[in-house]
C-alpha cells in the first residue's frame, strides 16, 4: 500500500517536470530506445477446443506473444473451487495441442498466479514436450527465493516473476541468483519510474528482459510506455485495454494501441489527460475470489 502511494507520487512528479520542460517523460529517463512498444496479449479462452480457436485468431492478428490463463475443470457451478492437480493436467493437455497447432514461431506462456506448489509447478512443466512454453508466469508464491531455485532445478521453462514486488530489494535475489528470466515489474507498485529504472538496470546487466505487469488502466499504460522507451532490455508490455475500459469522459487523451504495438508518445509529460469531475462518481472496489479446495481448505487466489 505504501509503495503504491509512493509510486503514484513519483509518476506524477515526472509528469509535472516533463510538462514544465515541454518534453516526454522518457527524455528525463535518458531518451528513447525505440519508436514502438511491443505487447503481449492474454487469451481468456477455456481449456478445450475454444483455446485452439482463440490462439489461431490471435496469431492471425499478428500477436508475437500470447499468454494463456490456466484451465479449470468443471466445478459444478462453484467458481471458487480450485484443485491444482486437476488444473495442471487439463492445462498441459491443451497447451500441448495449442503449440502443435500454431507452430514454433509464436511466444506462448501460461500464468498460474501463485496457485501451485513447487512439485505441482514442476509436474505441470514435465507433462508437456520441450519447447511447448516460452515462459511460465508466477507459478508459486514469491516470498522464498530458495523455493524458486529448487523449482529451477526441476524445469528449464523460463520464469516470468515480480508483479507483486514492491521494491527493488525484492527483485534482487531473483536477479542475482538467475531465477527470473522475465521481470514482471509493476511501475505502480515498485516505486514509480525511480525504482523501476533501477530494476531495469540490474536486469540489463544479467540479460533479463522487462515484461511489465500492467492491469491498472490508462495512467499505468502511459507510464509503462515511457519506461519501455527508456530501457534497452525490453520484451513486451502487458496489453489490457480491452479488459479495463476507461472512456474519453474520464481520460479525454489516453494511449491508443495500433495493431499489436503502442507508438511511443511524443507529447509533453505522460501524454495523458484526466477529467477529475468525470471520475468523481462512486464505484465499487473489486475483491479477488476466495478460493477453496474439495477438502474445504482455502487456497491461494
Amino acid at each position: 500500500m505504501l509503495t503504491a502511494a509512493m509510486s503514484a507520487i513519483d509518476v506524477a512528479l515526472y509528469d509535472l517536470v516533463a510538462r514544465s520542460l515541454d518534453v516526454p517523460v522518457y527524455q528525463l529517463l535518458g531518451g528513447a530506445h525505440r519508436d514502438r512498444v511491443p505487447c503481449f496479449t492474454t487469451s481468456h479462452a477455456a481449456m478445450g477446443p475454444e483455446v485452439i480457436e482463440d490462439a489461431e485468431r490471435l496469431v492471425a492478428e499478428g500477436w508475437p506473444s500470447i499468454r494463456f490463463v490456466f484451465g479449470v475443470p468443471e466445478t459444478g457451478g462453484d467458481p471458487t473451487l480450485f484443485e491444482p492437480r486437476e488444473s495442471i493436467a487439463l492445462t498441459a493437455e491443451w497447451m500441448t495441442k495449442v503449440r502443435e497447432k500454431v507452430g514454433t514461431a509464436p511466444v506462448i506462456g501460461v500464468e498460474y498466479h501463485h496457485r501451485l506448489s513447487s512439485a505441482e509447478a514442476a509436474s505441470f512443466c514435465q507433462k508437456m514436450p520441450p519447447g511447448t512454453l516460452d515462459f511460465l508466469e508466477e507459478p508459486i508464491r514469491d516470498e522464498t527465493p530458495e523455493a524458486y531455485e529448487a523449482l529451477r532445478t526441476m524445469t528449464n521453462v523460463p520464469f516470468a516473476i515480480g508483479e507483486e514486488f514492491s521494491s527493488k530489494w525484492q527483485f534482487l535475489p531473483y536477479i542475482e541468483r538467475g531465477i527470473a528470466n522475465f521481470a514482471r515489474v509493476d511501475i505502480c507498485n515498485v516505486g514509480g519510474f525511480t525504482e523501476a529504472m533501477k530494476v531495469a538496470g540490474w536486469c540489463e546487466a544479467h540479460y533479463i528482459d522487462m515484461m511489465p505487469h500492467n492491469p491498472l488502466g490508462p495512467i499505468s499504460t502511459a507510464a509503462n510506455l515511457h519506461f519501455a522507451a527508456a530501457v534497452p532490455n525490453y520484451a513486451w508490455l502487458e496489453e489490457r485495454t480491452k479488459d479495463y475500459v476507461f472512456g474519453p469522459d474520464v481520460f479525454p487523451q489516453q494511449p491508443q494501441i495500433e495493431g499489436v504495438t503502442f507508438p511511443v508518445p511524443t507529447g509533453p509529460g505522460l501524454g495523458i489527460e484526466f477529467n477529475e469531475d468525470a471520475a468523481s462518481e462512486s464505484f465499487e472496489f473489486w475483491e479477488a475470489a476466495h478460493l477453496h479446495r474439495k477438502d474445504g481448505s482455502y487456497t491461494n487466489y
